[in-house]
């Protein structure tokens, strides 16, 4: 056995195994898991940061799609990885909407789960409809509905999805009633938004943007609590409903227990590709913003919207489908 002073010198001992082992991260290419499929703006965008963040590290950074279970494939991969940065998560809305919607999936509690690194980026949607409405601002839709009650097609790209929590968050704080219709993604929405079948949706501001340009549907407002570059003229939710703010997020993160210089190296990494001048512009052609913030500034808003979600979730007896 050991004596004293051999057990008081082994944290001396092992320290400098210990830098070595830190010194050496990272030591092979590292996954990056994601729970979408390739070619949307989630996947273009963690590619893109990937890319730049294996230039600051000096290895491969390569994305892994991982879909099915509503994201639950990929963020349980990841949460569940050897916890030494090699395994990393691009994390968005969903592990914040999950516990609340689909408790049953996992991980059930991301924010003991995973570790949060930093921010990617955060989009919002616009509130956008048909011109058969008689509406051209927020107040004057919100009106509409209180004399219509439960008229109004809300579309949405399914039950669950930022968007139709959007839908739902605003609804409740309007105090209005009206019809949900969840689809099947964003483009089969659009299309019966567009013939006049639906009345109104959030949607991605990208995705909105041909039918706004053409006419087809008319925008009212911004999700989020600033304005939207590529649509400037048109006013956040928060201008007519204060606090109003609901966007989908991407973050990265890594599995809990990774040691804490290994988080901040990965932290460095990341700060330097979504401050990349080139990158940034590239991707806001594509109404992706990207976002600086530290891995503080993600574990608070996923607590925040963890409760923000799961709240409106149980008083407004929302069920996945």
């Amino acid at each position: 056995m050991p004596d004293r002073r051999t057990l008081l010198a082994l944290p001396l001992l092992l320290a400098p195994r210990m830098a070595r082992a830190q010194e050496a991260f990272p030591a092979r290419p590292i996954a990056v898991y994601s729970g979408y499929a390739p070619g949307g703006v989630t996947d273009v965008t963690s590619r893109a940061v990937a890319e730049r963040m294996s230039r600051e590290l000096g290895v491969p950074v390569v994305v892994e799609n991982r879909v099915g279970g509503a994201t639950a494939v990929a963020n349980t991969a990841a949460a569940q990885a050897r916890p030494d940065g090699h395994t990393l998560l691009m994390g968005t809305s969903s592990l914040a909407i999950n516990p609340g919607l689909q408790p049953n999936l996992t991980p059930r509690e991301p924010m003991r789960e995973l570790a949060p690194i930093g921010m990617v980026f955060r989009s919002a949607f616009v509130l956008h409809i048909h011109p058969s409405l008689p509406a051209t601002t927020t107040v004057e839709l919100i009106a509409w509905c209180r004399a219509n009650p439960g008229r109004l097609n809300f579309g949405s790209s399914g039950t669950g999805a930022v968007n139709h929590l959007s839908l739902a968050l605003f609804a409740q704080r309007a105090g209005i009633e009206v019809t949900h219709v969840p689809y099947r993604g964003g483009a089969p929405a659009l299309i019966d938004l567009r013939a006049g079948r639906i009345g109104a949706m959030f949607q991605a501001v990208l995705e909105a943007l041909p039918a706004l340009q053409d006419g087809a549907t008319r925008g009212l407002a911004i999700s989020a609590a600033v304005r939207e570059p590529l649509l400037p003229e048109i006013p956040p939710v928060a201008d007519t409903l204060p606090g109003f703010d609901a966007v989908f997020w991407q973050g990265l993160f890594a599995p809990a227990g990774t040691p804490a210089p290994v988080l901040a190296r990965l932290g460095t990494a990341l700060r330097a590709a979504t401050e990349d001048a080139d990158l940034r512009a590239r991707l806001a052609q594509q109404g992706v913003a990207l976002t600086t913030g530290d891995a503080a500034a993600l574990a608070d808003l996923l607590a925040r919207e963890t409760a923000l979600w799961g709240r409106l979730i149980r008083e407004a007896d929302i069920k996945p489908d």
